[in-house]
């Protein structure tokens, strides 16, 4: 049993850093994004980072003290306070977005930063030793994915604007 707690204090340490990595990435990246939502993006993800770091802290002291898992169960962000800004961002800019080449870096950086979070959560998931544990580190992961989503929807739009609101507003060649 020892050395399960060991594994999870480990875990929750790595996590913490991945975290504080990210929020510092996504700090630097919304300072120096040349457009609207690249400067509303980088930091909602920031604070996203910074909230799961936080939970991750939490649950490391409990553990640490030996008083085990929160029983309070996880349910992922859905990112809706995100998609509303996003939507309503893109469609006050419309297809005039500027976009200079250290954004699409920026964007693909995250990208991978969010597969590997993604990944160490989901291999956590599946290493746990209750149901709290797993639960906890799916909904993470469900997160981590949905971050992974905006960039995506992020680096499409800023790629082809035009292709984005057809697609998005699944306009028809037809007119209906």
């Amino acid at each position: 049993m020892k050395d399960a707690q060991t594994g999870i204090i480990e875990a929750l340490k790595y996590a913490i850093q991945m975290e504080l990595d990210g929020k510092k990435f996504y700090t630097l990246s919304g300072k120096e994004s040349s457009n609207k939502i690249g400067k509303e993006l980088f930091p909602w993800l920031a604070e996203q980072e910074d909230f799961h770091r936080k939970r991750f802290e939490e649950i490391y002291k409990l553990i640490a003290q030996k008083k085990g898992w929160p029983v309070t169960p996880v349910k992922p962000d859905r990112n809706q306070t995100f998609r509303t800004l996003f939507d309503e961002a893109i469609r006050n800019i419309g297809t005039s977005i500027k976009v200079q080449k250290s954004e699409f870096i920026a964007v693909e950086k995250a990208l991978e930063m969010e597969i590997k979070s993604r990944n160490f959560y989901t291999e956590r998931a599946t290493t746990a030793t209750s149901d709290i544990e797993k639960n906890f580190f799916n909904a993470i992961s469900a997160e981590e994915r949905g971050h992974y989503l905006a960039l995506i929807d992020y680096k499409e739009y800023m790629s082809d604007p035009e292709g984005w609101f057809t697609r998005t507003e699944h306009h028809s060649l037809d007119g209906n």
